[in-house]
């Protein structure tokens, strides 16, 4: 067998035409941008403490004839302040000394009013810069926003969203377009999934019913062989069952999208029409179905929410002891959100298997199904309608066995 050599990886799309004269080191990244705006805010609010500090200086220095702490009256000078003491005689030196001495103490006093102007204008630019500063984060930060906004909507299973961020080519932009890109191959990916399970579900449900036809001709037949009879009946159950299996494939595909047309949903309603359903197998069965059901209003598609309920109750009765055995079913609002509990009797269930019921064919302590009781898919397709409305769907152990599943949707 011949080995081909690996396809070169494909190189990344560049952000700029690559045709053009453009050096990296001028591209407006954000790197350059928060430099050129953190270094002009501090050249800004240095300029202007420094305004500030010269001119109360200058205000400081500023000294008048009125504002001496002495003047001079016919030869003779006279302290005109409290604090300045002039001998009234003496020599020229002791003279000299007590005027340098009332200069020196109207200068530490013109320094303390200096340093208090200085404190209270250093304080007022604090507010400003950090406020402007606080806007223009946010300014040049507002780009994670959306993406981040749009990362959320996403998650919610709407993978047709996009950023689209416009503005300079830095890496807040190649961020958000290597994002838009990376949501178009995954959206053509799901496309293509769903597109791929619904077309063969559909292909499969000609020839299947098909056969369902064929072998109630057959089985109508009552010439037919009792052998002939039990073999028709067998390829009936074996038949609908295959049904059964590509229409939870077809609705599973159809419920893992975000539901677009939202209708007001009772669920009351909805839990009653699927205990109604379910009532006769539960009477074959000897399952009492109980539970007081209020009104809970959501927002979404009334017959997913159904199927939903319709699961769970069917699953609650197959699953659960020979005697004795209970459904109880209640709907309820609770904080604000619709709540759906469905519990009942049956085997003991350990905590490290609930997970494992969620996954498509998956089954309480079997792999692969191989029993009457369903294909396998009820909870998976339950849980995919949950998370396409918003909402989550979890299980719980009951003591001495069953299980309490609950559905929390918005409402």
């Amino acid at each position: 067998m011949t080995t081909h050599p690996p396809h070169p990886a494909v190189p990344p799309k560049p952000t700029w035409d690559p045709r053009e004269p453009m050096r990296p080191w001028l591209r407006p990244t954000i790197r350059i941008r928060l430099t050129l705006l953190y270094g002009g805010m501090f050249l800004i609010a240095g300029i202007l403490l420094l305004s500030i500090i010269y001119l109360l200086t200058a205000q400081a220095l500023h000294v008048s004839v009125g504002d001496l702490p002495f003047r001079i009256v016919r030869g003779e000078v006279l302290p005109t302040q409290t604090w300045c003491e002039l001998p009234a005689t003496g020599t020229g030196e002791q003279f000299n000394e007590a005027v340098a001495g009332c200069l020196q103490h109207q200068r530490e006093m013109a320094l303390d009013d200096l340093l208090r102007r200085s404190l209270f204008a250093l304080l007022g630019l604090s507010v400003i810069a950090f406020a402007f500063g606080y806007a223009m984060a946010g300014r040049v930060l507002s780009p994670l926003g959306r993406i981040t906004r749009t990362a959320r909507r996403v998650a919610g299973s709407d993978l047709t969203r996009r950023i689209e961020l416009d503005g300079p080519d830095d890496e807040l932009k190649e961020l958000a377009d290597t994002f838009d890109e990376m949501l178009d191959r995954l959206e053509r990916a799901f496309t293509a999934q769903q597109r791929f399970v619904a077309n063969a579900s559909h292909e499969l449900r000609t020839p299947l019913a098909i056969n369902r036809t064929l072998l109630e001709v057959h089985l109508s037949d009552p010439g037919a062989p009792v052998e002939l009879q039990q073999l028709g009946k067998t390829l009936l159950a074996t038949n609908e069952r295959s049904e059964q299996l590509v229409e939870g494939l077809l609705l599973l595909a159809r419920s893992d999208n975000q539901i677009v047309e939202r209708k007001p949903v009772d669920l009351a309603e909805v839990a009653g029409r699927a205990v109604d359903q379910v009532r006769g197998e539960a009477m074959e069965k000897g399952v009492e179905i109980r539970g007081e059901r209020a009104a809970a209003m959501v927002q979404g598609n009334g017959v997913l929410l159904e199927r939903i309920a319709l699961n769970l109750v069917q699953n609650a009765v197959r699953y659960n002891i020979p005697e004795g055995g209970w459904v109880e079913v209640t709907t309820e609002m609770r904080q604000g959100q619709a709540v759906l509990e469905v519990s009942n009797t049956g085997p003991v269930v350990p905590g490290y298997e609930i997970d494992n019921m969620f996954e498509p064919f998956r089954r309480l302590r079997q792999e692969r199904t191989g029993s009457d009781r369903g294909v396998g898919l009820g909870l998976s397709i339950a849980r995919s309608i949950a998370r396409a409305h918003g909402g989550r769907i979890i299980a719980e152990p009951r003591e001495g066995g069953g299980l309490l599943m609950r559905v929390t949707l918005p409402a």
